[in-house]
């Protein structure tokens, strides 16, 4: 029997999911410096200070959505992930009206003429709004990877899951990549509120889309027997005779029983019965759990410093505002390079397949491999001083070698845990990202205005190109680090036991 292929379509729909997941999450990046902060008076460390709040409730968000998602499950968690962060998105478009009310103003335009100490409270007060609102995105949205991660476990065998993972990974890029071609425009002729109600609004579309695609394999009238069993390969399983909840499982007779395996399940594979579930607390005493954290935490904010920097570098360094067509073309570019990043799922298969090696051991290499490239922000710097167009290509490229090690980093929880703890260790992992992307925008924001307001140098770099060049330099030893530290807390493949 030929397999079918619906769990491409499923794969398709947390693409979608982690694209409007990005795109929300842009908008205010896009948006702020030349479109709200004039109306709020705000200064970088105000952008990084709500950049940095939204990054930490994500992290806390990310320690308990994956656990509620294993509890509740994928269908449901989903719907409750993207309908509260699709109403947080939304929620951003009044922060104008709510400030103006609250200071007993009559609009923007007294917000935008108003002059000395008025411009601090006003900047205080808007801020805390807007960071009201990052705190209900930053709840929904930190559903969306364990969900994906989860989705993903449920319909790929282990040896597939980094390619899938890859490929809805990619939505991030494209989200990014989309969204300096429309919300700046969208800013300018329809101002910044329709900003985010337009994008906030694509969730509760998907919503209703997801409502009536997904359900489990097993259930899933769309996935029929090979395709199941291609699924289901890692785990000994018993399918028994009589009626099946899936009518394209019938036909298999009614004395007979399949076991479907592979050598990782009989070998080394971490349980996947109904049994594997693993107590909360009991995951932080497994060297496991904290490679991945500190791999994580060490390398993610990289990622959440391009998205949420880039355009206000492009910006202070250069002089483009977001809605310039040049500006536009820049961040369009280096996304566009992220996309690379596609293959770099593919790149463990290709090692396995060629040397032979255990399936963590060749992701082990491809996630090295993808440390290389970062060093080139070592240069963005310096070479932007002949062209705007080597940093971009350069940061173009470190970030598509971020979404390979991402993606991969991903996987390694799902190899090593069970899939009953795939959630909470991917809520685990998301946390770490979220304290990652909690510091380094805390610290840039207030890097950054220093850095202006004392002329700081370093390396050659005077003011605010100082304090990129700073940044820079970390993200480009980060993943070195990582690796380094994920290599010493597992040195080899060993699959949690939920016993």
């Amino acid at each position: 029997m030929k397999k079918t292929n619906y769990r491409w379509v499923i794969c398709g729909m947390l693409f979608l999911a982690t694209t409007i997941n990005y795109m929300d999450r842009q908008v205010l990046s896009l948006t702020w410096k030349d479109f709200i902060a004039p109306e709020f008076h705000w200064t970088d460390a105000d952008y990084g200070r709500i950049a940095a709040i939204f990054s930490i409730i994500y992290a806390i968000g990310n320690l308990f959505s994956g656990r509620f998602i294993d509890w509740i499950g994928t269908k449901r968690g989903y719907l409750w992930a993207i309908g509260i962060w699709s109403l947080g998105a939304c929620m951003h478009a009044f922060c104008g009206v709510a400030t103006s009310a609250w200071l007993g103003l009559e609009g923007k335009e007294d917000l935008i003429n108003a002059v000395g100490t008025s411009t601090a409270v006003i900047a205080s007060v808007s801020a805390w709004f807007f960071i009201v609102c990052r705190i209900v995105l930053g709840l929904g949205e930190s559903g969306n990877f364990p969900c994906a991660i989860k989705v993903t476990a449920e319909y790929f065998p282990k040896k597939d899951r980094a390619f899938p993972t890859s490929i809805f990974n990619s939505g991030s890029t494209i989200g990014a990549l989309i969204a300096p071609i429309c919300i700046p425009l969208i800013a300018k002729f329809y101002g910044w509120e329709m900003a985010f109600i337009i994008i906030g609004a694509l969730g509760f579309v998907w919503l209703g889309l997801w409502v009536f695609i997904y359900k489990k394999p097993e259930e899933n009238k769309h996935v029929n027997a090979a395709e199941l069993a291609y699924i289901q390969q890692d785990s000994p399983r018993t399918i028994p005779s009589g009626p099946s909840p899936n009518p394209s499982l019938a036909g298999r007779g009614t004395d007979t029983t399949e076991r479907l395996t592979s050598p990782l399940s009989t070998k080394e594979g971490a349980e996947e019965g109904p049994a594997a579930s693993i107590p909360f607390l009991k995951f932080f005493t497994f060297p496991q759990t904290w490679g991945i954290f500190f791999a994580k935490l060490i390398t993610d904010g990289v990622w959440w410093f391009f998205l949420f920097w880039t355009p206000a570098y492009i910006s202070d360094v250069y002089g483009l505002k977001t809605d310039n067509p040049t500006a536009m073309l820049l961040i369009f570019v280096l996304y566009a390079i992220t996309m690379l990043s596609i293959y770099g799922g593919k790149l463990p298969s290709i090692i396995v397949n060629r040397t032979g090696q255990h399936p963590y051991d060749a992701r082990l290499k491809a996630m090295f491999i993808f440390t290389l490239f970062p060093l080139l922000t070592l240069f963005a710097q310096p070479l932007g001083a002949y062209s705007y167009w080597f940093p971009i290509v350069l940061i173009g490229l470190a970030g598509a070698a971020h979404q390979s090690w991402s993606a991969n980093l991903f996987s390694v929880g799902s190899d090593l845990f069970p899939k009953k703890a795939v959630g909470t260790m991917t809520g685990i992992n998301g946390m770490a990202g979220g304290i990652s992307s909690f510091l380094i925008n805390w610290i840039s924001g207030y890097l950054f205005d220093y850095a202006d307001q004392t002329q700081m140098h370093f390396l050659g770099f005077t003011g605010k190109p100082a304090g990129y060049f700073i940044i820079f330099c970390y993200c480009a030893v980060a993943y070195l680090l990582g690796w380094l530290v994920l290599k010493a807390f597992v040195p080899k493949y060993e699959a949690v036991s939920s016993k």
